[in-house]
């Protein structure tokens, strides 16, 4: 090929197809890695990359940033939430390079790089110098109290960190009163399987199976077992699932319901029980190859079929069709130490099945028309633009007032109505939308744009607080803690007076 094809052809490039077109045939989740990609790829299992501690966004080409970590490279030189980056190392961040600016904001640890923002009210460009430090990816979005007693915590993947990130969260919890825990793995893809097993364990006796993986080497068949003594082995457990759960989540999953030990809420998860590794070639660049399958204690093998006729469906996610466990063979019916059948064969079946309520308050004609384009995310940025000292100097250090008494409906809605009329949305006589429905989608419209407002004052997790009302799925599962501590009770829970 390399002598007779029409144009010459780069080898490496030739030598990476080749790689690829190989593992595309294994199955879906074999890949190559380039040496340039790895690092990327890297960092999301890690936990944590070198960068200057800021997330941006954006806006009209020009990346604006929305906040600065605390005691990160930024904040220790003065960069503020609300600057627009306009040069990286003298060259422009603006229009079409603003697309690679994460790029170039991030590298190693301990390098520096010059940044030089815009900042309202000052004329002239403010540079800084800041040296990279080492950033956190934390695998864990929030972790909150969300109702007396019950504490949530929702995972976002799986990464080196998570299980001690976990155990902070749960600590955390425990001095504000915990006495049950949902968990919600909803949306996670998976990643590292070692804090997955972690995980699981603290909810499981001693000598409990949690996972066991089968593949043709020595080296990746093993069965995991539970420790004795980890504090949360009784503790009554709902795990919210959907279909794009998957791997580590749902060895989890998987690992509470056959032990009957949680209970599992949601939507069949996704369906992958392929474990992979990766293997360095010389030039850096890595084949992440598939090396064994994972079954659930119960002996389930819960991968999803992927051949050629499924494979587009497969990877999104569109095979999780419930149906009634009682029509499925019993080649794929397992049954649980206290008698509960389980499923194998595409998935982990919850307990409790939540399908999406065509009744809730987000479908309103108006809601959508608003929420679903983003117009509420757009007028609180802007407004922050224009006011952002005015905001925090009110209540960036009153949180839980703001939570209390903050009533957006009376303080923000009717700027928010005169906003949408630039946007081509309007009410009265002959508009799209009469007095009628904006009456109608005021209260979920006021929720989120006080969730919204919370974002900018406090930071991404004051969002699930203030919209938990609003997930069909977590309103289900609270309703679910009789059956959750009926597990428990197999596992020396006892209802406290």
């Amino acid at each position: 090929m390399s002598s007779q094809y029409v144009e010459a052809l780069p080898g490496d490039k030739l030598a990476e197809g080749a790689i690829a077109g190989m593992l595309a045939e294994l199955d879906p989740h074999s890949t190559y890695i380039s040496a340039a990609e790895i690092a990327s790829v890297q960092e999301g299992f890690q936990g944590s990359f070198g960068g200057i501690g800021v997330w941006f966004e954006v806006v009209n080409v020009t990346p604006r940033v929305s906040s600065v970590i605390s005691d990160g490279p930024s904040e220790s030189v003065g960069l503020r939430a609300g600057d627009r980056i306009i040069l990286v190392d003298d060259s422009t961040a603006v229009g079409p390079a603003s697309r690679r600016i994460q790029y170039r904001l991030k590298g190693r640890i301990g390098t520096d790089v010059k940044v030089s923002v815009e900042r309202r009210s000052v004329e002239e460009l403010i540079d800084f110098n800041i040296t990279r430090g080492k950033i956190p990816l934390y695998s864990i979005d929030t972790a909150y109290m969300i109702e007396e007693g019950t504490g949530y915590v929702r995972i976002n993947r799986f990464a080196t960190t998570t299980h001690a990130e976990f155990m902070q969260k749960v600590a955390m919890l425990a001095e504000e009163g915990l006495e049950r825990l949902l968990v919600d793995l909803r949306s996670n893809p998976g990643g590292v399987m070692e804090p997955a097993v972690q995980i699981a364990d603290e909810f499981l006796g001693g000598d409990y199976t949690i996972v066991e993986t089968r593949g043709r080497s020595s080296a990746t068949r093993r069965i995991d077992k539970a420790d004795a003594g980890d504090a949360l082995e009784a503790i009554p457990v709902i795990v919210l699932v959907d279909e794009f759960s998957a791997s580590s989540s749902e060895i989890v999953a998987g690992a509470l319901q056959d032990n009957d030990r949680g209970l599992i809420v949601g939507q069949r998860t996704f369906g992958k029980a392929l474990v992979q590794q990766q293997f360095p070639l010389t030039d850096g660049s890595y084949l992440h190859l598939t090396v064994a399958k994972y079954y659930t204690p119960a002996g389930r093998l819960i991968q999803t079929p992927y051949d050629d006729a499924n494979m587009t469906n497969y990877l999104e996610g569109k095979l999780a069709i419930e149906k009634n466990i009682d029509a499925l063979p019993d080649s794929v019916k397992f049954v649980t130490p206290r008698g509960r059948t389980v499923v194998g064969s595409g998935g982990v079946y919850p307990d409790l099945l939540v399908l999406p309520d065509s009744s809730s308050s987000l479908l309103h004609p108006l809601t959508r028309a608003v929420l679903n384009p983003g117009h509420d995310v757009r007028f609180v940025r802007n407004m922050f633009d224009e006011e952002r000292e005015a905001w925090m100097t009110r209540w960036k250090d009153r949180k839980d007032d703001f939570v209390a008494s903050f009533d957006a409906s009376k303080e923000v809605l009717p700027r928010f109505w005169r906003s949408l009329e630039s946007e081509g949305i309007t009410f009265g006589s002959g508009s799209q939308f009469n007095q009628r429905d904006r009456l109608d989608a005021t209260p979920t419209i006021a929720t989120f744009l006080k969730a919204r407002i919370a974002q900018q004052l406090y930071g991404t997790e004051s969002w699930y607080p203030l919209t938990y009302q609003f997930d069909r799925e977590i309103m289900r599962a609270l309703e679910a803690w009789k059956d959750a501590e009926e597990l428990a009770g197999y596992h020396g829970w006892t209802e406290q007076e």
